[in-house]
């Protein structure tokens, strides 16, 4: 029996392991991915307090050594169902039964797609929905970046490290970016900005993306777009379906939780971008799972010393 199992391994799951394994509880961390979540695939990250620039996968590294620096543990693992059991907990995986006094869910968000057909079949063939991953492959190409946040423009600029001109798709009349990040966006004479169009069709040539169809929001005019890479960052999603049947999730999946981080459920908790919450950052995220882990840790002190 574990005391806490944690169900991601980003700055939230991290976070939390290192509150509550350095409070003497004993944790696991499960993640069906890289640790450090989406820090991996962002190329710098600008306000993380203490360091003015930072590559994410650096952070990331960073965050797991010290995650696991007080006896935390780490496994692969795709989490299918989590099951409440009153006293203790049930998580289950591909391939694994665990039990736990407690559960956090910080498995954090997912790419939201375009929802145009061959997306799925070019996904990996000039869709991407990682910059820092695929861009290399772009070198002296033209791409599309899709979407009008911080994401979507940092992400834009980073592009112009290696295609020849990244045009940067936006379904509004404005950015919804910080102003800091728009002014990196107009200073770069390699971005050209479409505002008020979205993306009605993708160009396939020989299995590979070779255009996108662009529709004007207010006039429906069409133009054609010669792009070999296209990447969308049009909004994310909670993963939470394995806890979706716990009752612990508003209605578009976000878990609810309280100050203490603990849900509606006794004994299982939610941290970071998963949660239903206003700013998703990594810096909210490690404050939720140090509210989390501490806490727990504390609840833990609490049952042993009631025994």
């Amino acid at each position: 029996m574990i005391d806490i199992i944690i169900i991601g391994a980003g700055p939230a799951g991290l976070s939390a392991a290192l509150y509550a394994s350095r409070a003497g509880a004993s944790v696991l961390m499960l993640d069906g991915a890289a640790p450090g979540g989406k820090l991996n695939v962002s190329a710098e990250i600008e306000n993380w307090p203490g360091q003015k620039k930072v590559a994410g996968p650096d952070l990331a590294y960073q965050m797991f050594e010290h995650g696991l620096a007080f006896g935390a543990s780490y496994e692969y693992g795709l989490v299918e169902k989590v099951e409440d059991l009153g006293d203790y907990k049930v998580v289950v995986t591909t391939d694994k039964t665990y039990e736990a006094r407690m559960v956090l869910v910080a498995s954090g968000t997912v790419e939201r797609k375009l929802g145009l057909e061959k997306e799925e079949e070019l996904t990996g063939k000039g869709i991407s929905y990682c910059a820092v991953c695929d861009g290399p492959f772009f070198k002296e190409e033209e791409v599309a970046v899709i979407g009008g946040g911080n994401s979507a423009l940092e992400e834009a600029n980073y592009l112009t490290k290696f295609a020849s001109i990244v045009h940067l798709i936006v379904r509004r009349d404005q950015f919804r970016a910080d102003k800091i990040v728009q002014d990196k966006i107009k200073a770069n004479d390699k971005i050209k900005i479409h505002f008020l169009q979205k993306p009605i069709e993708i160009i396939e040539e020989n299995n590979k993306v070779a255009g996108l169809v662009l529709e004007h929001s207010q006039t429906s005019e069409t133009m054609n777009l010669p792009v070999k890479g296209i990447f969308p960052y049009v909004g994310l999603d909670p993963i939470t379906s394995f806890v979706s049947h716990l009752g612990i999730t508003n209605k578009v999946g976000y878990i609810e939780v309280d100050k203490h981080m603990e849900t509606n459920v006794k004994g299982i908790f939610g941290a970071g971008d998963v949660i239903d919450k206003v700013l998703r950052q990594v810096v909210t995220a490690t404050n939720d799972g140090a509210i989390a882990g501490q806490y727990m840790s504390e609840l833990l002190q609490d049952q042993s010393l009631q025994k």
